[in-house]
């Protein structure tokens, strides 16, 4: 039986939003999307793009993936959704701005440094999760137990590695050095609310906007 969540979600969207956004879902019905920006993301439930950004439809094209990986670029007859959709951004929407959107409390992150299931050399999650090896290797060794300090690192690590990755794409490295895209790092806080971006000349991550209140105070902005 479908889900009856998703039956009363879609009842509220055509009591709310759709008859305030009627006109766009229309114009892009009629004249296509025509984003300017990509969003790779984590597939974790807490972490929607869309919300975090309030993005009206058809302003952001988002793919997303565990853990918020861009794999590096190859051709081997296999498939890759990230890639394709990659590829669909930069040369067919032709998006100027790809940012990978990283997260705190990420399980694949957790997973891969604790070596833990369902983290098999034979499925699907082990092999993914095997991309931010390289990233692991800028950091030190974490031991049998992971810190917490430490899984933050490497989920910065890891947000490093695909901005790396990115660049590896043909496509994407031309678009970069005409001046016609530019790639960007972030970080969500699940609990604070809180979004770092990266500088990209520090590579330190620093708050999207000033935030002169207590943790757990309501956000103001401005």
């Amino acid at each position: 039986m479908f889900p009856n969540r998703l039956v009363e979600g879609y009842r509220s969207f055509l009591a709310q939003r759709f008859p305030r956004e009627r006109e766009r879902y229309q114009s892009l019905a009629e004249t296509g999307q025509n984003p300017e920006i990509m969003v790779i993301g984590c597939c974790d439930s807490r972490v929607s793009p869309e919300v975090i950004f309030d993005a009206r439809p058809g302003e952001l094209f988002v793919v997303r993936n565990v853990a918020n990986l861009v794999p590096p670029f190859e051709v081997d007859g296999k498939f890759h959704g990230t890639s394709a959709a990659l590829e669909f951004a930069v040369q067919g929407l032709r998006v100027r701005h790809i940012v990978v959107l990283g997260h705190a409390s990420c399980g694949g992150i957790r997973s891969f440094a604790e070596k833990r299931a369902p983290l098999s050399s034979g499925d699907f999650i082990g092999k993914w999760m095997s991309i931010v090896a390289s990233a692991a290797d800028t950091l030190e060794d974490p031991g049998a137990a992971p810190s917490a300090d430490y899984l933050t690192k490497l989920e910065f690590a890891g947000i490093e590695q695909s901005l790396a990755n990115l660049m590896t794409f043909g496509c994407v490295r031309r678009q970069v050095a005409a001046g016609a895209l530019e790639l960007h790092g972030a970080y969500f806080g699940i609990a604070s609310g809180r979004l770092l971006i990266r500088d990209p000349a520090s590579k330190a991550f620093v708050p999207a906007v000033e935030r002169p209140y207590a943790e757990g105070a309501p956000l103001k902005v401005g």
